[in-house]
């Protein structure tokens, strides 16, 4: 879930709706949900992942919950070790954690990791936080933007001093989005364990580009790298009809046409990733608009439609074994979750049947 509203709708408001979303996938059978975060966007409002999970830790039965993703630099390592293996115990396991550097500029201004190595700051909180996983307390770790220390403060035999280790063993599984086409950061996740999840608004070439590079890092330390490993996201709307799946879902008055439009103002003219949207780099950045955008990336029809489109778009990126159907802003709730009920209850037993035939 990667919800994104109007910044005019009061949060209060979306936080319900997108409980909601989830809420309404746990019953339809969807086996995970993901929800990001960012501090410093009215359009993205969860600012806490965790915080909004722990909300549906008893509203939910089934469903797996992510973060979708924690921005590492944003916090220190303790926090959110301590945080993640809260929740991991709350929800019994059922949790995966998604772990990024953060995309968001002004959330990298406002936690003072604007123009910094935001990569580096990454890589070394999550080795931390597996860190503090791993090693009993009192923890000594000195990095050069983070120190854990209990040493000095540590009361062992009565539990001061000591952070609780998840619930899972040794962690919960970990998944990293992959946004930059031929992503070096796949290859390196898949090195050290870690499950890709291709981006929803990458082309569909793009997406492809991502199998190769998870095959080289599973290949370097001898794992047989497969196919249900890889997780793809891929905006989709289902209609019972043909004029509303247009409409609604290719239509400069629905939701995808509004997330496409919000996106690439962040992404092209705010971030310089125009070359995330095309093909060929010379083609000008102003070329890149939400109604030339909308049309490619969003899946759009009737139930036989949709499944016919999710088919073509595997054959082509290759053979995810997880596809993510990302929840936008609900402009009309019946159809959403019209769309939602579409997607479980036709669309994917027909393209898991086609697949085994």
């Amino acid at each position: 879930m990667m919800p994104l509203h109007p910044p005019g709708r009061q949060p209060w408001q979306t936080y319900i709706e997108d409980r909601e979303a989830i809420i309404l996938a746990d019953k339809l059978g969807y086996a995970e949900a993901l929800v990001g975060e960012h501090v410093t966007d009215l359009a993205e409002n969860v600012t806490s992942c965790l915080m909004f999970l722990s909300t549906l830790v008893h509203e939910t039965k089934n469903i797996v919950l992510g973060s979708g993703t924690i921005n590492m630099p944003n916090s220190h390592p303790a926090a959110i070790a301590a945080q993640v293996a809260m929740i991991d115990h709350m929800l019994k396991g059922r949790f995966i954690m998604g772990i990024s550097p953060g995309g968001l500029m002004s959330d990298a201004e406002v936690f003072g990791n604007y123009k910094k190595d935001r990569n580096a700051i990454f890589l070394e909180s999550i080795n931390m936080v597996l860190d503090i996983w791993e090693k009993d307390a009192p923890y000594n770790l000195a990095g050069q933007f983070f120190n854990v220390s209990t040493e000095n403060t540590k009361i062992l035999e009565i539990g001061q001093g000591r952070i609780i280790k998840p619930y899972q063993k040794p962690h919960p599984p970990i998944v990293v989005t992959a946004v930059a086409p031929h992503s070096k950061g796949v290859t390196e996740a898949a090195k050290r364990g870690w499950a890709p999840i291709s981006a929803n608004f990458l082309l569909p070439e793009w997406v492809a580009s991502h199998w190769p590079k998870y095959q080289e890092g599973c290949v370097a330390i001898g794992k047989q790298p497969e196919g249900k490993d890889w997780r793809v996201a891929k905006s989709i709307f289902v209609a019972d009809d043909d004029k509303t799946a247009k409409e609604y879902g290719h239509g400069a008055n629905g939701p995808y046409h509004f997330y496409f439009k919000q996106l690439i103002r962040k992404l092209v003219g705010a971030g310089g990733r125009g070359n995330l949207f095309k093909l060929d780099q010379a083609e000008p950045d102003a070329s890149i608009t939400a109604d030339t955008m909308t049309p490619k990336l969003v899946l759009a029809g009737t139930v036989n439609s949709v499944v016919e489109q999710i088919l073509a778009f595997r054959d082509k990126v290759g053979p995810f074994g997880t596809l993510y159907y990302p929840c936008h802003d609900w402009v009309d709730p019946a159809l959403a979750k019209r769309s939602m009920q579409l997607m479980a209850e036709q669309v994917m037993p027909k393209v898991n049947q086609a697949l085994k035939e």
